[in-house]
């Protein structure tokens, strides 16, 4: 099983590995049964009673909010209400919330659960009653239902029962990179704020890091179109033996709680919300909206800087771009040299101190030997070669869930390098020096991104200065008045920063070559993925790609995304069937801009 540490920021500028807790050491030499049944006491939030469900209930059906809108088709004021926001890469997630809060005595949560979990037996019980309540995927305009739901998160709230949880990705990332995020529940938790029913509401990011994931080859297999296993006790209860396995570690990182009411100064008049009373809901202003999405997006950055990364994330970054495989001292080499240029532009990383780093190197290859193997020295994926005779396409798949397992690691530190490595395909394509010429180079691809990495909207001037800096701080370019030069040592950084975004600009390129070439004009989003998928497979099969990646299901799902924003696919209503209309056109530009054989267009922002 994961050893699980716990970080508390005291200081932003001191992320160091040493700060963390093992919380689980005192816990080896007792029993389970023993830890269980201890005696548990939280603090309550200021002396008030725990509220009884039936108590809960009632106060949400009586509310003055829930009977306008029951006729139509709150009054408790409490400081500093806490919402806790961790990320979401694993089912493990909420269960480890709540086991570091009951430890440590502090109040259990109530937390936000998909809906698939309530119909377990016995195990949605269990959930609720340690805080859990359930909410449907999607609330597909029930105003009953939005109604209930948000009273119930925002009686918590402002009553302070107990802290909220939720994530803010809103499901579990498949891929280990940070999802866009949904700002539904994070809009109700604001609301109170807005109204003056609350003086503040402390948002807690916390970043939880695991070293070795527990779905990875779940997750894989998901993203090549295998249907996602129902959840069941018992599927969990079969599930259980994987857990005598070795995961290494579990580091969570609670962050400085982010103040609301500093946030909002200046940015959101709160004065609208006195013009109305406020049991009437009313749909959020388009300042209120612009200043919850950038919210989400800052906790998402804080989320990704205290992401604790483990030497394995480096070497799987360096053998994605090495298929054929690597000697393992040429390995080692690689993996040092990415450690000191990862720790330059800011990562967060948990290396052994005073330990060689071949012991370092081999034990996370026999931590992650289902997907790397070791032979005559030299290292390669396990590109899952199965026994016996099968189809092209059998082996292939099997190719495809060791790459995107791997891929789920790399995945980890692209939020350390996705700015550097933006600028280093920008002054690839744009095959200038010139700074501004560059920078628009850096903003197309930021546009075209921006559904696949955590880019906040409005900040590419800044996400193009930062990316200059970093590359400038490592020695790999110089900024010589208004040009960018590569300088000699900076070739190979730049070289493995065009390899980390390679996959991505092959699959973006891959989607606008299927809309181009075989795209029907009837086709429906959900006949997409499954076509675009056999349109890839048929081009690696015949030797024409040789990317993986481009099987997921998230990278043609973002694709598609960005195809929609730039305006070159459409959707298009026609006899109750909502079908993709391509224009063919600006689908061939974008994937020419992408492969750098078009120049981009001068980009609004440029003021450099």
């Amino acid at each position: 099983m994961a050893s699980t540490t716990l970080y508390s920021q005291r200081d932003p500028m001191l992320k160091k590995r040493d700060d963390f807790e093992d919380i689980l050491e005192e816990r080896r030499n007792s029993s389970d049964l023993k830890y269980a049944v201890r005696c548990y006491a939280p603090v309550l939030y200021k002396g008030l009673t725990p509220c009884k469900a039936n108590m809960l209930k009632s106060m949400v059906l009586q509310s003055d909010h829930l009977r306008y809108v029951i006729n139509q088709l709150q009054q408790a004021i409490q400081e500093h209400p806490v919402v806790l926001l961790p990320s979401h890469r694993s089912y493990m997630d909420f269960l480890l919330m709540s086991y570091i809060l009951y430890t440590y005595d502090l109040a259990l949560p109530v937390i936000a659960a998909g809906m698939d979990f309530m119909g377990m037996k016995f195990i949605g019980e269990m959930l609720r009653m340690s805080g859990a309540f359930f909410i449907r995927r999607s609330f597909g305009g029930d105003k009953l239902y939005w109604a209930v739901f948000s009273e119930y998160v925002k009686t918590m709230l402002r009553n302070g029962f107990a802290p909220i949880e939720f994530f803010l990705e809103g499901t579990r990332s498949r891929t280990c990179k940070s999802l866009t995020p949904k700002i539904g529940l994070l809009n109700i938790v604001m609301e109170p704020f807005f109204k003056g029913e609350v003086f503040d509401v402390h948002l807690v990011p916390i970043s939880i890091s695991y070293e070795r994931i527990l779905e990875e080859s779940l997750y894989a297999r998901e993203l090549l179109g295998v249907p996602k296993p129902k959840e069941s006790t018992s599927g969990l209860l079969k599930a259980r033996r994987i857990l005598s396995e070795n995961y290494g570690s579990i580091h969570v990182y609670f962050g400085q709680p982010v103040s609301i009411r500093s946030l909002a100064q200046d940015k959101v008049n709160r004065c609208k919300y006195n013009l109305v009373p406020r049991h009437i809901p009313r749909k959020p202003t388009k300042e209120t909206q612009s200043f919850v999405t950038d919210t989400a997006y800052r906790i998402v950055r804080l989320q990704e800087d205290s992401m604790v990364l483990k030497p394995w994330v480096l070497m799987a970054s360096i053998l994605l771009q090495n298929l054929e495989g690597l000697e393992l001292s040429l390995l080692t080499e690689q993996t040092l040299w990415l450690r000191g240029l990862a720790q330059s532009c800011g990562a967060f990383l948990d290396w052994p101190d005073h330990t060689p780093s071949a012991k370092v190197v081999s034990s996370s290859l026999a931590l992650h030997r289902g997907l790397v193997c070791v032979s005559g020295g030299r290292v390669s994926l396990v590109l899952g070669e199965p026994q016996g005779l099968v189809t092209p396409e059998e082996a292939l798949f099997n190719r495809a869930v060791s790459v995107l397992s791997c891929a789920s690691y790399r995945n980890q530190i692209l939020h350390v390098f996705i700015r550097p490595a933006i600028l280093a395909v920008a002054i690839h394509n744009a095959a200038s020096s010139k700074k501004d010429e560059v920078f628009n180079c850096f903003s197309f691809l930021c546009k075209m991104f921006s559904d696949e990495f955590i880019l906040c909207p409005g900040d590419t001037v800044q996400d193009f200065e930062e990316a200059c800096y970093l590359l400038v701080k490592s020695g790999s370019v110089q900024t010589l008045q208004q040009n960018i030069v590569v300088t000699d040592r900076g070739q190979s950084t730049l070289s493995f920063l065009n390899g980390l975004l390679e996959s991505f600009l092959q699959g973006y390129q891959v989607v606008c070559q299927y809309f181009c070439e075989e795209a029907c004009d009837s086709l429906t989003e959900k006949q997409y993925i499954p076509a675009v998928r056999s349109f890839a497979v048929k081009l690696i099969l015949a030797g024409n790609l040789r990317c993986y990646e481009v099987l997921s299901s998230d990278m043609q799902k973002n694709a598609l995304a960005a195809l929609l924003r730039l305006g070159a696919v459409s959707k298009v209503k026609v006899a109750d069937q909502v079908t993709l209309k391509v224009n063919k056109l600006a689908v061939n530009s974008l994937e020419d801009t992408l492969g750098g054989r078009l120049p981009t267009q001068k980009a609004v922002l440029a003021r450099l």
